[in-house]
């Protein structure tokens, strides 16, 4: 062995001692470092002292550029000083930590080896660094970056030049030792290369620093970790075919769209506001350029895919240009919302070839506004995320018991105030909606108009003082329907009728042959009234079947007013459309339905409380793949088995569009793949809730080895689905008067409050619930520990009241109420459960007996 390597090693392991004890930093006098490194550090001593920051931190390389401006993020801060060295960090570096940052990137060395300091020293210098860190600042996460190439062919600087040899060993260094020290290795060094191992003149003109292009490829490079995002894109809905390859499209230095063909000029301007926006200026062009590198051309040609030619496109992103062809402009419009994920860093593409198209032609969403009365731009927010995610039906249920919400010229009543129970005065003029479906079809969302009849028409009859199936009545719905088809440029009029006794049988088929006059497809509800063959059957309950000669929709347990965040996700994950893979004639696709029936407080309440992003984009991955697994189905599996693994790598996507695309909407979801819960039972409670069992005594966590229990995943656990048994639950064979308990261990990297999402009965948006107890999670005598404390729920604003639907809900589901605070000390922590039950059967509809818990850290 080398004396220097025999040295190297001592010294580690003399390092590896001292960071169980307090780490401690030299100190060295002004003296050594210039009047720019001092200038620097002041200025930095006297800026604001903002926490959760995320520092690049390092020498001249790092010091050139325009951090905040490259990511377009006043969160990134700029420690780079011109000239330094790890010592001149070491000195500076509580600066730094004293902030609290979430994340520091460092890069470091390059001056070192300069000054022939060995490449030993400089590993020393950066491992302390580190260690100094993560004492000083337990949450934050410390990246190390390589040292660049040089290049001395361009003879500007010297002395490092020379040391190509040790900046191989330093940077195989820091790699070998960046999981015993806890940071993240990050190799830039290939990237910057050129064939011959020297910094690319493409990066440099100097040998040493840095172009623009060069920190384009940077910020392209570590763009995941700053971020936490996958390695590569995350597309969603994941498409078809996908084909990624080396090199990348160098998306900063963009000149034009092309396009021969005018009629996609829509396209091409939406393309260029989309550039627009991460600050890229490209223009359009009608002529191909002499110099076709640096471009995205658009045409429509011929794409070969078994099903719905009309959405799909190919995508081809090289080098030197992408090109997007489709068969139609609707396909160009489907490639562009992947190119807007593709781009997610702004600076360049990874190359790639896509091929891609949808297996259900109709993707639909559905907002209940008769209920709850919405604006035109919250409308238009959730029609703007339904473009980005490629759905095309924009399903407006408009009238309803509480009120009627279309302006009719014919019948003004239908929406004064005073026939209005809730949001009186508010509903959409004609103006606004025509507006409003010229609105989808910019965005290719074909919008459907719901008149709910003859049931849910309440409004109707305050309004216009008789029932829908009398004869005066039949014929007032006759003329609002011709209103509808003759003011609306739509081709669907959904008649609903569901959920009423049919005491004209020539109601609806007088309606659909209306409807159909015009020109016109009709939509109602299945189950349903009887309805003409030809018309599209939306299948809402769980047991509704496809039939022959009716084209079906499927909203089968597709309700978001039913679900939590975590089993939202999981159950529309699992769902099989239709109960096929694909389309069909028969089978055209599904539509996720908001039906809020309970009165909110305000409008943002319908998306938040309802988890609408989060599963609408779940949704729009089922419906765009295909597939799926089992209906009804609330767990995503276990971690050896198929559909546990396309879950993880589906969430990670999700999690992704999360950061990059939500951080300014309602997103609440959060990891929960790498939750494992042990259910400890069943233990016979003889129907008396409060029962406690060995679990709850200490002694049996510490010193008993668990041996009987079950595994299960995620935040979400049913013990038995409120629709069981349609719906399946964690535990296959649940009983009443059990009690199961749920143990897991997290850890903590220090002392301190940890925010928490903990509750054992989500309530449902849709039924007046009775609120839970004053002093208890519950009404069953759930109970949470943590390291044998127990947790206490929170003062519910209304707790004890009987269940009101015009009481709106304000701190009853976990993910809109503030999260539980709960301390946790350093290193492991146990968190036990108590889940007890006494009878299955609710004391009313409204109360259904929902045996569940949901607990994550946030």
């Amino acid at each position: 062995m080398k004396l220097r390597e025999t040295a190297f090693i001592l010294f580690l392991l003399i390092l590896n001692c001292s960071t169980v004890a307090q780490v401690q930093l030299p100190h060295y006098p002004d003296s050594v470092f210039s009047t720019y490194y001092h200038q620097r550090v002041t200025l930095f001593n006297t800026l604001p002292k903002t926490e959760n920051d995320i520092v690049f931190i390092g020498n001249s390389i790092t010091d050139g550029s325009e951090w905040s401006e490259v990511f377009n993020d006043i969160q990134i801060k700029n420690r780079g000083i011109s000239g330094d060295i790890s010592a001149g960090i070491i000195n500076r570096i509580d600066e730094v930590a004293i902030r609290k940052p979430s994340k520091v990137f460092l890069m470091i060395g390059i001056n070192d080896l300069a000054r022939g300091i060995a490449a030993d020293s400089v590993v020393k210098n950066i491992l302390l660094i580190v260690s100094y860190l993560q004492q000083q600042t337990i949450g934050t996460k410390v990246y190390v970056q390589s040292i660049l190439p040089v290049n001395d062919l361009l003879r500007r600087f010297a002395n490092p030049n020379n040391k190509i040899e040790q900046i191989k060993y330093l940077n195989g260094a820091l790699q070998n030792f960046a999981n015993e020290y806890h940071y993240t290795f990050i190799n830039l060094y290939p990237a910057f290369c050129d064939n011959n191992g020297k910094l690319n003149i493409l990066f440099t003109n100097d040998g040493l620093h840095l172009k623009g292009a060069g920190y384009m490829l940077w910020k392209h490079l570590v763009y995941k970790y700053v971020y936490g995002l996958q390695d590569k894109p995350s597309l969603l809905p994941k498409p078809q075919a996908l084909q990624w390859s080396d090199k990348s499209f160098h998306l900063y230095a963009c000149k034009s769209i092309f396009i021969k063909d005018n009629t996609l000029q829509k396209e091409a301007q939406l393309l260029q506001h989309n550039l627009q926006q991460k600050g890229l200026l490209v223009k359009i062009v009608n002529s191909s350029p002499v110099d076709e590198s640096n471009m995205i051309e658009l045409k429509i040609d011929r794409v070969l895919v078994p099903i719905n030619i009309g959405e799909a496109y190919h995508l081809k992103v090289t080098e030197n240009k992408i090109i997007i062809n489709a068969n139609t402009n609707h396909g160009i419009f489907n490639a562009i919302q992947t190119l807007q994920q593709l781009m997610r860093d702004g600076s360049l593409i990874d190359n790639c070839e896509i091929t891609d198209w949808p297996a259900f032609a109709w993707r639909g969403y559905m907002v209940d506004v008769g209920r709850n009365y919405q604006s035109i731009k919250q409308l238009k927010q959730q029609i703007d995320v339904m473009a980005a995610y490629k759905l095309n039906i924009f399903h407006f249920h408009l009238t309803e018991d509480i009120a009627w919400r279309l302006q009719s010229i014919q019948y003004p009543q239908l929406t004064q105030s005073k026939n209005m129970l809730r949001n009186p005065g508010e509903y959409y003029t004609i103006d606004e909606m025509k507006e409003l479906i010229d609105y989808c079809k910019n965005k290719y969302i074909t919008l459907i108009l719901e008149i709910d009849m003859p049931g849910h028409s309440d409004a109707f009859k305050r309004a216009m003082g008789v029932d829908m199936q009398s004869k005066e009545g039949l014929s007032i719905c006759k003329t609002i329907l011709a209103e509808l088809c003759t003011n609306f440029n739509v081709p669907y009029i959904h008649i609903g009728g569901d959920e009423v006794k049919i005491t004209n049988e020539e109601f609806l088929p007088q309606m659909i042959a209306l409807i159909k006059s015009y020109g016109k497809k009709v939509l109602a509800w299945s189950p349903g009234g009887d309805v003409t063959a030809g018309t599209i059957l939306q299948m809402w309950n769980g047991e509704s079947k496809p039939k022959p000669g009716y084209p079906a929709i499927d909203s089968r347990h597709l309700y978001l007013n039913h679900f939590d965040p975590f089993d939202g996700v999981t159950a529309t994950f699992n769902h099989i459309i239709d109960d096929v893979k694909e389309a069909d004639e028969n089978n055209l696709g599904a539509i996720l339905c908001n039906w809020p029936d309970r009165r909110v407080n305000k409008e943002e309440d319908l998306i938040t409380m309802n988890a609408v992003y989060p599963i609408m984009l779940t949704f729009a991955e089922r419906c765009w793949q295909g597939g799926g697994y089992k209906n009804y189905l609330s767990d995503f599996g276990l971690p050896h088995s198929e559909r546990f693994q396309a879950f993880v790598d589906f969430e990670n996507r999700l999690l992704d569009q999360k950061e990059e695309f939500f951080k300014q909407k309602s997103c609440p979801y959060f990891k929960q793949t790498d939750i494992e819960w042990k259910l400890i039972g069943p233990f016979d409670n003889k129907g008396k809730t409060t029962t406690s069992f060995s679990p709850e005594s200490k002694i049996f966590i510490d010193t008993v080895q668990i041996k009987n229990y079950t595994s299960v995943f995620g935040a979400t656990i049913w013990l038995r689905h409120f629709w069981h048994p349609l719906i399946s639950s964690h535990i296959q064979y649940p009983k009443e008067n059990t009690t199961w308990y749920a143990l897991r261990k997290i850890w903590a990297n220090e002392d301190g409050e940890k925010d928490f999402w903990i509750g054992f009965n989500n309530f449902s948006r849709s039924t007046a619930t009775d609120e839970p107890p004053t002093d208890a999670w519950d009404n069953r005598n759930s109970s949470i520990w943590v390291n044998g404390n127990l947790i206490k729920p929170p003062h519910w604003k209304h707790g004890n009241q009987k269940g009101n639907s015009e009481i709106p809900l304000f701190d009853e589901g976990y993910e809109y109420r503030a999260p539980t605070k709960i301390f946790l000390h350093k290193g492991w922590n146990t968190i036990l459960i108590k889940a007890p039950v006494a009878s299955f059967k609710g004391t009313d509809w409204q109360n259904p007996v929902k045996w569940m818990f949901t607990c994550i850290q946030l």
